[in-house]
């Protein structure tokens, strides 16, 4: 069996060298499992797991909370939300850079995207830094590192994923994400504020005054954001709505926001619409290809195999975690986040909750992972993203973000070390 499921394995990573769509490339390699055996109804059992995936009732929030960003990305937000955070950063060590970790922070939690963060708030900063003299590797690198916050804060759409795959609570994912995400984003102000205080050059010396009447009118520019994210995360938090109906909530408050700037055309919420379909596609059929492959992996044995020969090395379960920890970011190299989850869960959750871990715990840790294969080359999505908005090569921007990929480090041992960081939110 262990023979077969590295025939399989090794099938699946051929097929992804010589860049086959993940999706198709994680079909054929279920249909070569089922291959192995003899007498199977594969025709049933591809269209049975399909149906089961993308039929789930928690997964209507996917699409919902893309459409929200795409909505949101045809507006003046990040724009609003740079002049609103100014005056709230001018004083700080470090100044403007703040921004990012801030901007970041906040546009994560009405996207749930790594990606349409760091675009859409890179978009107005990376601008506005460089051209004031602020140095450019603090700038690009904090950016890179706050982008992938967006994976971390809710709404998370890889939370989504994860939550419909383990068959875990995305209302608990969402609540446990929201502290390791704040004491992230501290972790990385406190750093750009040691690295600007050691050496001022690095940060241009805010020259004009800045009374606490700017301050209060930023406020006013910061508040449809604020409104917009209150509403969502408020309102499953309080259980108010389940996390399809807050998006939904997301959803009209973008439409809000985009008609009281004077910004929703039947253009732009065309662009919108077709931007969130290809997006949801895109993940729709990912998400369906790794069920069927995970149920294809469950014929064979596969996942109790494994959970076998990882028992017999005697690992205890901090040992397990680093084990994993070492196994995704190598992935993280070659693959991008969603398809990694979708990929391994099936072998690496039975593990986890084997060894007796929470799988809400598990669900941040793999986020973390995720969030640091986000700023490793050669293909973390988000150096791409910075090398569109900034010409760099993949490997200076990765450099720059190496500190940060350190600081996420640092939280995922944290969240090893204490649990209860991610597991108190949900367990009151």
């Amino acid at each position: 069996m262990i023979g077969a499921s590295a025939s399989i394995v090794g099938f699946l990573g051929v097929l992804l060298i010589a860049r086959v769509w993940v999706a198709i490339a994680l079909f054929a390699a279920g249909l070569f499992a089922l291959s192995l055996i003899q007498n199977l109804p594969i025709d049933k059992i591809l269209a049975i797991s399909i149906w089961n995936v993308t039929t789930s009732t928690e997964l209507l929030a996917l699409p919902l909370f893309i459409l929200m960003a795409e909505i949101l990305s045809q507006t003046n937000l990040s724009r609003s939300m740079f002049r609103g955070l100014a005056p709230w950063t001018a004083k700080l060590p470090g100044n403007l850079l703040h921004v990012n970790v801030v901007g970041c922070t906040l546009f994560a939690a009405i996207s749930g995207s790594s990606a349409a963060t760091t675009l859409t708030i890179g978009r107005i900063t990376l601008k506005e830094l460089l051209a004031r003299g602020y140095d450019k590797s603090l700038a690009i690198g904090s950016l890179a590192g706050a982008g992938t916050l967006g994976f971390l804060i809710p709404p998370s759409l890889i939370m989504i994923i994860y939550g419909v795959l383990a068959e875990a609570s995305i209302l608990k994912l969402f609540l446990a994400g929201i502290v390791p995400g704040l004491i992230l984003a501290t972790l990385y102000s406190i750093y750009i504020g040691v690295r600007t205080s050691l050496d001022p050059s690095l940060a241009q010396r805010q020259t004009k005054s800045v009374t606490w009447r700017d301050r209060f009118l930023g406020l006013v520019t910061l508040l449809p954001v604020t409104i917009l994210i209150t509403a969502v995360i408020g309102s499953f938090y309080f259980g108010i709505a389940s996390p399809t109906e807050a998006a939904a909530v997301g959803v009209f408050g973008a439409i809000t926001i985009a008609a009281w700037q004077g910004r929703l055309t039947v253009q732009s919420l065309i662009t919108a619409l077709l931007g969130a379909v290809r997006i949801s596609s895109m993940a729709g059929m990912i998400l369906a290809a790794g069920s069927f492959f995970s149920v294809c992996l469950a014929y064979l044995g596969t996942p109790q195999a494994v959970l076998d020969s990882i028992a017999d090395l005697n690992l205890n379960g901090v040992q397990l975690i680093l084990v994993l920890l070492a196994i995704y970011l190598v992935l993280g190299l070659f693959l991008d986040g969603m398809s990694t989850i979708i990929m391994t869960l099936p072998i690496t959750l039975p593990l986890v909750i084997a060894a007796g871990y929470d799988p809400i715990w598990f669900g941040v840790f793999l986020v973390l992972a995720v969030e640091m294969a986000q700023i490793t080359p050669p293909v973390g999505f988000n150096l791409f993203v910075l090398q569109s908005l900034t010409g760099e090569s993949i490997s200076r921007i990765a450099r720059y973000a190496f500190p940060f990929f350190v600081i996420t480090m640092i939280v995922t041992v944290l969240i090893v070390i204490f649990p209860q960081i991610v597991l108190f939110p949900v367990s009151n």
